[in-house]
């Protein structure tokens, strides 16, 4: 049996142990069926049975009312991109962003192929370092809603409050769902790819108030279409049947760790533990306005940057796997989602400690 490193990933993401293994004891054989339940028709039973339970799971975890719908959708957050102003500007085609990083730019980016769009706040000049506070907003009153990525994963920026708006509001918590509890009936359209704190990549979940559901535009693609795939069950065409399947374990796993607000807990020790590190040490820096500070991905920066890829070289040697920025900010990025324990963090802070020693 192979080691495992502590992998801190920003997407795909690291996957709790027991979920991988209750996998694997099912991958050649599920529940006694003689094969797996990849090979099995997505209209049997037995793949049914497991996407109407992970959508109750997760409904479960999310405490999510009645007045919403959930569902599946192929394609990944990115693909939500179009799929929402198609879903909701059929009547009103004006939508309100707040723009705080990379993720946030390419939704404004794809919105504007349908839409009307306008910036209610940016903080691009500020290196996305930053989120606009409620009183900076700047909001249209007959916008049809307003979007905002509550966790930029790429420059490690996270919404200390939920903005008020008088337009339905609709978030990308790609980087932080399940992380913490979330109050739904804030919001008219919650959607998250999977791949941080759900499962494997390659699909999103979906939130959406049922009001809304009658706003599509006319040539919103069917299998783009909330209200086609809720009549379908999420499964207007071939589903992604095993993904569902590790997203139905991996809501499993949440519910016996006690849920989102066991994980508020967990991740709020995690994200002190390795700020007050960078915080207290010279050799290490996070860009992120304090206010602003990400708890699922904390990106810093060495004193010497051409330690770089020695960093990186050594962190690999020691079992701590993926801590490279992203290619855009350069640096290093650590994400610490709900599957990596607190020994991880530890273990990144003492290397730290004696990278520092060894190179500062």
């Amino acid at each position: 049996m192979t080691s495992r490193v502590y992998n801190f990933c920003a997407g795909p993401a690291a996957l709790p142990t027991e979920v991988l293994e209750q996998a694997q004891a099912d991958l050649l054989d599920y529940q006694g069926k003689g094969m797996s339940l990849m090979e099995m028709s997505h209209r049997s039973e037995d793949v049914v049975a497991v996407s109407q339970q992970a959508i109750a799971d997760f409904r479960q975890l999310m405490g999510i009312s009645d007045d919403y719908e959930v569902l599946y959708m192929q394609g990944g957050a990115t693909a939500q991109f179009a799929a929402i102003p198609l879903n909701l500007l059929g009547k009103n085609n004006k939508v309100d962003f707040i723009d705080t990083g990379m993720w946030s730019a390419k939704a404004i980016k794809e919105a504007k192929r349908y839409a009307d769009v306008h910036l209610a706040a940016s903080t691009a000049e500020q290196k996305y370092s930053d989120r606009p506070s409620q009183d900076q907003l700047q909001l249209r009153s007959d916008a049809a809603y307003l979007h905002y990525t509550p966790n930029e994963t790429i420059g490690g920026v996270e919404f200390d409050y939920i903005p008020e708006s008088d337009a339905p509001l609709v978030a990308d918590f790609s980087s932080s769902i399940l992380s913490q509890p979330i109050d739904v009936n804030r919001y008219g359209l919650i959607y998250a790819g999977a791949q941080k704190n759900i499962g494997p990549s390659g699909m999103a979940w979906v939130i959406v108030r049922k009001d809304l559901l009658d706003q599509a535009r006319a040539e919103c693609p069917t299998l783009m279409n909330y209200e086609a795939n809720i009549k379908a069950d999420s499964m207007l065409n071939t589903p992604p049947s095993f993904s569902v399947y590790l997203c139905g374990l991996v809501f499993k796993w949440l519910l016996a760790k006690g849920g989102p607000e066991a994980m508020a807990e967990l991740n709020a020790t995690k994200a002190k533990t390795l700020y007050d590190f960078i915080d207290a040490n010279g050799f290490y820096q996070n860009p992120i306005a304090p206010q602003a500070r990400s708890r699922m991905n904390v990106p810093f920066t060495l004193a010497n940057p051409e330690l770089d890829k020695v960093f990186v070289k050594e962190a690999e040697a020691a079992g701590l796997s993926n801590l490279a920025g992203h290619r855009s900010v350069g640096g290093m990025r650590a994400s610490i989602y709900n599957a990596m324990p607190l020994a991880g963090v530890e273990a990144l802070v003492s290397f730290m400690a004696d990278f520092e020693k060894r190179h500062g």
